[in-house]
């Protein structure tokens, strides 16, 4: 497959690439908390992610495209309990979307509509003019691409390609050793309708995404549409969807036959994150308001019995985090197809040691604003970023003082 790359800047070297450290890695007190639990950010325009850096000083944030703002990343500042939208750089093609950095901490890869973009971290950080990289699409123009992750060892990009029903595969050491004239598309995963999240095991063996929709493996009509005037009286009109176990080896040498087991999850699964012993997935199933959670020993030999609890959660869930060591699972309730910028959503929390008992694991609620629909957690596991699309602000959350509003069981 023949890429068409336009290339702002390249890069010298890898090894060169790997030594940088972001400015902000020497400071002390990016992780101070805020005076409040919650502090609301406000960006010029609608965010899809809030992606921080490993030493949680930084934040990325990608800012759809509207006709009063241009299509931009912002990046927001920590420093003393204080938080700050530093600059805006603006995407080349698309609306950028899912982000992911390397785990060296100096490349972020954008998925953005037909294409992905790439940044130098330093040089975005310090303000540089030549932050972007270089601008990737493939020649048959796929489109939709809406989330983006980096294999642990930094060799392979994988994005999903929401529009075509697929997942690419990019060979990631090619393009940074080569100045992105070497991207090339190894080839595509090719998955159910809409996938979206993209997981690596906690061995890095499996890749574990989401798709809306089997359409394509006959399975019966058991999913409302999700904009049903009525959703009491609508008529199901498409089956469930689905996590599928991708298996890595393989998908960097043959993506075509690298999907090697397929579980039933749902109406419209969206998201998926893994507990920190990575025996646990739990899914957002969207059209079914609610969480699911699924053993992951499971997913390859016995996918029949996989699903092992379903916790009933708000309307429309999307994204979903894992707090406190585990013990503790928060769910954005986005209520997607009816809210406005003015209306309050929340963030359900969910008792992870209590999840086979269903609604009695919920804990209670976190306020939060409209559409809530990403978390991120800091690595250090005491702050979490979440963008309201429709309200146009990022809460950062100090989850030592997560005012959770209790449900009384």
């Amino acid at each position: 497959m023949r890429a068409i790359l336009v290339v702002i800047a390249v890069l010298s070297t890898a090894s060169a690439l790997a030594q940088q450290t972001t400015p902000a890695q020497t400071s002390s007190n990016c992780n101070t908390p805020a005076r409040e639990p919650i502090v609301h950010i406000t960006v010029s325009s609608n965010p899809f992610q809030a992606l921080p850096t490993a030493d949680g000083c930084w934040a990325f944030v990608s800012l759809s495209g509207t006709p009063e703002a241009r299509p931009q990343i912002a990046l927001l500042k920590r420093a003393g309990g204080a938080v700050s939208v530093v600059r805006e750089l603006t995407i080349p093609h698309g609306n950028p979307t899912g982000m992911a950095l390397t785990h060296d901490g100096t490349l972020l890869a954008v998925a953005a509509g037909p294409g992905v973009a790439f940044f130098d971290v330093n040089r975005f950080v310090a303000g540089a003019p030549d932050a972007l990289l270089g601008w990737w699409q493939d020649e048959v123009g796929t489109s939709g691409r809406i989330y983006a992750n980096v294999s642990p060892n930094d060799r392979y990009l994988f994005v999903s390609d929401e529009g075509a029903q697929s997942i690419t595969v990019l060979d990631l050491s090619a393009a940074r050793k080569n100045g992105f004239e070497g991207a090339r598309a190894i080839g595509k995963i090719p998955v159910g309708i809409a996938p979206v999240a993209l997981t690596f095991s906690k061995d890095g063996k499996y890749l574990y995404t989401t798709s809306q929709n089997m359409r394509a493996l006959g399975w019966p009509l058991e999913c409302k549409p999700e904009r049903a005037p009525d959703p009491a009286t609508a008529v199901p009109d498409h089956p469930q969807g689905a996590v599928l176990v991708v298996d890595v080896a393989r998908a960097t040498s043959n993506p075509a036959t690298s999907v090697v087991s397929t579980i039933k999850a749902g109406c419209n699964p969206v998201r998926l994150v893994l507990s920190p012993a990575g025996d646990r997935a739990y899914v957002s199933a969207r059209n079914n308001n609610a969480l699911l959670v699924f053993d992951t020993r499971k997913f390859v030999g016995d996918a029949e019995h996989a699903l092992v609890a379903t916790v009933p959660v708000g309307t429309a869930p999307v994204g979903v985090a894992v707090i406190d060591d585990g013990k503790r699972i928060l769910v954005t309730n986005s209520n997607r197809f009816n809210s406005s910028p003015n209306d309050r959503q929340t963030l359900t929390v969910v008792d992870a040691a209590r999840t086979a008992e269903g609604a009695n694991a919920v804990m209670g609620s976190v306020p939060a604003g409209a559409f809530p629909r990403e978390m991120r957690v800091t690595a250090d596991g005491r702050t979490l970023l979440l963008t309201n699309f429709n309200s146009k602000t990022v809460d950062v959350i100090d989850l030592a003082r997560l005012p959770v509003t209790s449900t009384v069981r």
